[in-house]
């Protein structure tokens, strides 16, 4: 099935949301709890598949099961224009950061993303899973053993990830090769390879602060790192936070410290 050709804008500075224009007829399929508006005529339906023949019930129950394995929900939501006029739908990230366009016709109709990104995507598009090409990859990459699959059986379909803080498009040579932390991988092309390496040295390991393996992406092929993955965010919030031993920075003065009285800190 081809997939609607839809109009968009994306809005925000740090907390972006993606406003979709859709036609008389037209729909989108969103992740579950990224809708964020509907204007009058666009109507809600949701369906255990992307796909209009997946194999009766069946079909529809293994293609939501894979859905489930990525992180994502065992439900896909589709919003339709059911009305005469253009119309609007917005959808929303969960965390700060920017929504990342993607149209999979300039790539060969398929790229590979981390789970979780998936954000919103015209209908046609599919979501599936991708197994890493490496067993190493998939045991200290941070991703599991399962990334994204966005798929366009037609050859074009415009999908919409999300990143956390900024977003970096690099793009790679034939043999070129990137080192990255696990958690900024954003998306690549199916053509670039991807695998795990072992920090070098025993002091750089236990002491690096950067863990004991990064991923080394090599090209050729197109990809996108974000400087804010939200596992590092998590983080910093749950070390900083009082139960976990934190205490607050840049509070010192005496109304700080009145109002940390106050409210029992």
């Amino acid at each position: 099935m081809s997939a609607d050709v839809i109009d968009y804008q994306i809005i925000g500075d740090d907390l972006q949301a993606v406003i979709v224009t859709l036609d008389p007829g037209e729909a989108v399929v969103g992740e579950a709890g990224a809708m964020m508006y509907l204007e009058q005529g666009v109507e809600m339906a949701t369906s255990l598949s992307m796909k209009k023949d997946s194999g009766g019930i069946m079909g529809r129950l293994f293609e939501a099961g894979k859905r489930m394995v990525t992180g994502e929900s065992f439900f896909i939501t589709m919003f339709a224009n059911e009305s005469s006029q253009r119309r609007d739908c917005a959808f929303a990230a969960p965390y700060p950061g920017h929504v990342v366009p993607l149209e999979l016709g300039e790539f060969g109709g398929e790229l590979l993303c981390q789970k979780d990104s998936f954000l919103c995507a015209a209908r046609g598009v599919e979501v599936g899973i991708a197994f890493t090409r490496r067993f190493g990859a998939g045991l200290f990459g941070g991703e599991g053993f399962i990334l994204q699959r966005l798929h366009a059986p037609d050859g074009r379909g415009l999908a919409f990830c999300h990143a956390g803080g900024t977003v970096l498009k690099r793009t790679l040579a034939s043999g070129e090769t990137l080192k990255v932390d696990t958690g900024c991988i954003v998306a690549f092309e199916k053509s670039v390879d991807y695998s795990i390496e072992m920090v070098k040295g025993i002091k750089n390991k236990l002491f690096g602060g950067e863990g004991f393996f990064y991923a080394r992406l090599r090209g050729p092929g197109t990809v996108w790192l974000q400087t804010l993955p939200f596992s590092r965010l998590a983080n910093r919030i749950i070390a900083a936070a009082p139960s976990q031993g934190g205490k607050s920075v840049g509070e010192g003065s005496v109304l700080g410290g009145v109002f940390n009285m106050i409210d029992g800190q």
